[in-house]
């Protein structure tokens, strides 16, 4: 682009040819422009002058935050161990003898009484076997009691020298014989008779009864052949595996005298089952293994509990409370009031002055939602249960008192917390969640926001009107 001329000093040669725009201003115009610039040069400096800084914004309100102050109870320390439930007595149902089976007389799954017949194999076998056998057995009686008659009636011959002494020894033997033989025929009688009551099978404990592994007509062999099985469901036994270290520990306290063992002394365990979250039950350890398990580093041992309503059935998983040590006073916060810092717990707590506070605490067991601190923490000093993500150590907060009937509403979207229980929010925000008058946490609210075109039908979109070309080649309107 050439400069004007009216800066560089006119060409005459050009002057002609140059726009009316390019030529050398007057001086009225150059007047003109340099008390134009003057003046918005003051204007700008006046309006900059008027200007004031914003005022400070307000300060930040403090996060509003949940504190409770410990409770003080009567705890006992305690293992946790799982375990699985083991019939106090399990029988397998086999035969004695050899038949065919005839009959049952149990219904599958039923509880059955000891001395209950539950099943009969065909007995025409063994019966008549006992009638043989009786049948030899007085045969041998006759026989010996002819044989007795002849040695009374030697003994008087032998002495008037009527027979030989060789002869009334051979009656003696043949007396000693025959008596032994019906000895033998008893003895076979008596077989038989056993044989004849095991074609009959009866409960021999009472519990509850499997369902039946071989239906009439198969064939029952004698001691092999399993018919069923019978559990006794009360008393019921729990086994479960200590592991080492825990045998250590409690061994060292017996040898210091804080707790007795189990061997000498009644020691009760709390169970709870797999849909409990509270100990329900309770057992007395009846057992304890002789050595530990070379392949899993622990100690059997075993418990036995009660089970009149029968809700316990074998095979049932467990949890146990093993107690050590005696009842004892200990602190207990919630749960929630727990952080986790590089593997280390710690509580926040609300000095007088309203200011967090960082205590590092060592805790024990944890029970019913609330956890044993063992050191780290005084009994009056107030514990954040909710919010601890807001806060940091010096900052000042609104402290409102944990009702433990209420739940914690939960926070919205601009981090501070809602009130909780009886202190819900009266008007919720978009997306806020808020808490019924139960205290229960209330689903999500969203505005509901009906658009255009789900309230009247769409309008028909409107046909572009139809545009030429122009002749130079143009854009279209």
């Amino acid at each position: 682009m050439r400069h004007p001329e009216w800066i560089w000093g006119p060409r005459l040669d050009r002057v002609a040819t140059f726009p009316r725009l390019w030529r050398f201003p007057s001086v009225r115009q150059q007047l003109r422009f340099g008390i134009l610039c003057g003046v918005t040069l003051l204007a700008t400096a006046a309006f900059s002058g008027c200007q004031h800084e914003p005022p400070p914004p307000p300060p930040a309100k403090p996060p509003e935050v949940f504190v409770a102050y410990p409770t003080q109870e009567t705890v006992t320390d305690f293992e946790e161990f799982t375990g699985r439930t083991v019939a106090g007595n399990l029988v397998e149902i086999r035969a004695r003898v050899t038949g065919y089976l005839e009959k049952t007389f149990f219904k599958d799954g039923s509880e059955v009484k000891e001395g209950d017949l539950l099943f009969e194999i065909d007995r025409r076998t063994y019966q008549a076997e006992l009638d043989r056998n009786i049948a030899l057995v007085a045969q041998y009686q006759a026989r010996v009691d002819r044989l007795k008659r002849q040695v009374a009636r030697g003994q008087k011959l032998v002495v008037n020298k009527a027979i030989s002494e060789e002869e009334f020894d051979q009656m003696r033997f043949d007396e000693a014989e025959a008596e032994a033989t019906l000895a033998q025929a008893r003895a076979s009688t008596d077989l038989a008779k056993l044989n004849l009551g095991f074609t009959r099978i009866t409960s021999p404990i009472s519990g509850r009864i499997s369902r039946r592994l071989a239906d009439p007509g198969n064939l029952i062999q004698a001691d092999t052949t399993p018919l069923a099985t019978i559990v006794s469901l009360d008393p019921i036994y729990v086994y479960f595996d200590v592991d080492e270290r825990t045998v250590l520990r409690v061994r060292r306290l017996i040898r210091e005298g804080q707790i007795q063992s189990a061997r000498d002394s009644r020691v009760t365990v709390q169970l709870a089952l797999a849909d409990e979250e509270t100990y329900s039950l309770s057992g007395i350890i009846n057992f304890i293994d002789n050595q530990i398990d070379a392949n899993t580093g622990t100690l059997r041992v075993r418990a036995v509990i009660d089970n009149p309503r029968l809700l316990l059935s074998p095979g049932l998983f467990v949890r146990l409370r093993y107690p050590i040590g005696e009842p004892h006073q200990a602190l207990l916060v919630r749960e929630e009031s727990l952080g986790t810092d590089q593997g280390q717990r710690f509580v926040y707590v609300v000095n007088e002055k309203d200011e967090v506070a960082y205590r590092r605490v060592e805790v024990g067991l944890l029970t019913s939602g609330r956890r044993v601190i063992e050191t780290g923490l005084e009994s009056g000093e107030r514990v954040i249960v909710s919010g601890l993500q807001r806060v940091r150590p010096g900052t000042k907060v609104a402290p409102t008192m944990f009702v433990e009937d209420s739940a914690i509403a939960a926070e919205d979207s601009a981090g501070q917390p809602a009130a909780a229980g009886k202190q819900a929010a009266a008007t919720p925000a978009p997306e806020e969640k808020t808490a019924d008058a139960s205290g229960n946490q209330a689903a999500a609210i969203k505005p509901v926001t009906v658009s255009q075109s789900a309230a009247t039908p769409p309008a028909k979109p409107e046909r572009p009107a139809k545009v030429q070309d122009s002749k130079d080649g143009g854009p279209r309107s």
